[in-house]
């Protein structure tokens, strides 16, 4: 992602919101099996890991088919915070925070690790297009003062290609290029198979919850409706991992890991 980072002689790290190039080099990453290793193919869901040169990075890529799904209608799933709050079981709390053009904004997102882990949150600065047939949304960590009670997640990058593939059926791409963080936290990132089964089932609801809560309220696709205060681009840096707090967390063992992913499943 070309434009979206660049790093000034402070070290800080400007964001920058992205172009077309950004969004078309996102959906040729999404759609390419080039270096990627599929790690897991199960119940329609398949998911795919990629060793980089940098071992402090982790790559991950995941595909669902939506059947009975417009595209259109998942696009409005992962914008709609409300509804979010009825469906994301791992959620804890999700905000906009301001808005920055008329197809990005900032906004906030905590969810629940098991005991002992803190629970986790981002701050993201996020950007979605409409393109062709095709929907991007993409997001990177961004800093914002911390919550206490929580650690604070990276994402360096970190989003979602919907693509149509009929007249009511889609399939969602997710992909995030995160930190490496000690021990297995990534298994209780809110994105693991199972949550984008529950994004599925949660879009074959959504059409007739949307009808019962303020149906023509949809501000990422009509701007005018957006009431967010205003953010200044040029006050945003890009989140460091090292520049958070260090938690060491390897004593979880990968048994509670996997079972704490295993309940998810429904």
């Amino acid at each position: 992602m070309h434009n979206m980072i660049a790093r000034t002689p402070g070290g800080k790290m400007p964001v920058q919101i992205p172009d077309d190039t950004d969004f078309l080099s996102f959906r040729d990453q999404c759609e390419s099996q080039d270096g990627w290793v599929a790690r897991y193919n199960k119940g329609g869901v398949t998911v795919w890991c990629r060793d980089e040169e940098c071992k402090t990075l982790q790559k991950l890529k995941m595909r669902i088919v939506c059947k009975d799904v417009t595209a259109e209608t998942l696009y409005d799933v992962l914008h709609d915070t409300s509804y979010r709050k009825k469906w994301d079981t791992n959620m804890i709390d999700t905000f906009d925070i301001g808005r920055l053009t008329v197809n990005a904004d900032v906004g906030y997102y905590s969810w629940k690790c098991p005991s002992p882990l803190k629970n986790r949150d981002f701050v993201t600065m996020r950007s979605w297009l409409p393109l062709g047939n095709d929907y991007l949304q993409l997001a990177l960590s961004c800093e914002y003062p911390p919550k206490k009670d929580y650690v604070r997640a990276v994402s360096l990058l970190t989003g979602y290609l919907i693509q149509s593939s009929g007249a009511n059926c889609c399939t969602l791409y997710y992909l995030t290029i995160n930190a490496y963080i000690k021990c297995m936290v990534q298994i209780f990132q809110p994105f693991s198979p199972q949550a984008m089964k529950k994004i599925y089932k949660a879009c074959l609801k959504y059409p007739e919850w949307k009808r019962k809560h303020e149906p023509n309220l949809k501000p990422w696709r009509y701007p005018e409706q957006n009431t967010l205060p205003c953010i200044n681009v040029a006050d945003l840096t890009v989140q460091r991992a090292d520049s958070l707090e260090n938690i060491d967390e390897s004593s979880v063992s990968e048994e509670k890991a996997q079972h704490h992913s295993d309940d998810d499943e429904t």
